[in-house]
């Protein structure tokens, strides 16, 4: 990562010496130009480029935050330190006075940076706010400075261990686990961690705090590739619960010019609109906004497939929605004890 971000800056000064206005040459992250990909079965960035030019008036600006954040992003690297997006925000303008409106500009030319390089932010230490967590049998040996060496099983923290940069960053040793369950919520994470779950199901859980990070969506990618685990997801029966499988299955138009996030074959075993129906779950009505997204997942490509749509259409004619804890009517235990067995055995 340190000759990428130092290939960056020596072209930049070898055009400044060159008497030219520095450019930067890169693939357009514009709505017309992210497409998707049915034989790799997520977005990716199309053949379009754009050049960055300081001699343009409208790119000075986004040039010199693009500019300033490589060399941060290479003081990290070289000092082995990381950085959150917020963090990296208030650094531009208290270090450098690198203006920003907010932090999504500043996200945005992380981004710019990240498709420049051809390479993951999380690869130049730039990491978002930990939410998500994990928990299960696998060992782990971490990488960060300070804990070279040190192992750990992730059994070891009842409440889960956050998925941050020491996670991120670290070898997986070695499991036991057979398959990886991801749930959306952290209380029905707790409630799983709670009944042994991960004994039960023989199971790595991941609990994702609404939608993954993409952090957390490449450890999931990591342990199916790498150990061939099968991913199962389970989500509240609403368009955004759909949405956030869907993104760990197809990925997302906003890191299409990533590989490695995707989990093409993971599956989403529910809450289903279907289960609404055969379950009897206590629900709640759609709203105006819920209708007008499960139409905008209807015509997404990613949702083609007829169990998909299916599941869409449900939801649409019932009118209604449930979350995972709409299984409580049952009992506490129903979940582990009915609901997550008879998924798994589908």
């Amino acid at each position: 990562m340190e000759r990428s971000l130092t290939q960056l800056g020596n072209l930049i000064y070898d055009q400044i010496n060159n008497q030219e206005f520095p450019w930067i040459h890169m693939q357009s992250r514009s709505t017309d130009n992210i497409v998707y990909d049915a034989n790799i079965r997520q977005y990716v960035l199309g053949p379009r480029m754009i050049r960055r030019h300081s001699r343009n008036i409208r790119h000075i600006r986004p040039f010199t935050q693009l500019i300033w954040t490589a060399w941060f992003a290479k003081e990290l690297v070289t000092q082995r330190k990381t950085s959150t997006l917020r963090e990296t925000y208030y650094s531009a303008r208290g270090q450098r006075d690198i203006e920003y409106s907010d932090q999504t500009e500043s996200d945005n030319i992380i981004t710019d940076l990240e498709v420049a390089l051809n390479r993951a932010r999380e690869e130049f230490n730039i990491f978002p706010a930990e939410r998500s967590s994990i928990f299960g049998d696998l060992t782990i040996e971490y990488t960060v400075p300070g804990y070279e060496g040190r192992r750990t099983n992730l059994t070891d923290h009842p409440d889960g261990v956050m998925i941050g940069p020491a996670i991120t960053s670290s070898e997986f040793l070695e499991t036991t686990a057979d398959k990886v369950l991801v749930i959306e919520k952290g209380a029905m994470f707790n409630r799983l961690v709670e009944e042994r779950a991960h004994e039960k199901f023989n199971a790595l859980l991941i609990q994702t705090a609404g939608q993954s990070p993409r952090s957390t969506r490449a450890i999931i990618n990591r342990l199916h590739e790498d150990y061939d685990l099968p991913v199962y997801i389970f989500t509240d029966a609403d368009p955004w619960g759909l949405h956030i499988a869907m993104v760990i299955i197809s990925g997302s138009a906003n890191a299409a010019h990533l590989r490695g996030l995707a989990t093409p074959d993971a599956k989403w075993i529910g809450v289903l609109g279907s289960d609404i129906v055969n379950y009897k779950l206590p629900t709640e009505p759609l709203t105006e906004y819920d209708h007008k997204r499960l139409h905008e997942l209807k015509a997404d490509p990613r949702y083609d497939d007829p169990f998909w749509q299916e599941e869409l259409d449900i939801l649409l004619e019932i009118e209604q929605k449930a979350e995972l804890e709409a299984f409580s009517r049952y009992g506490l235990t129903y979940i582990v004890d009915e609901y997550l067995p008879a998924k798994l055995q589908q």
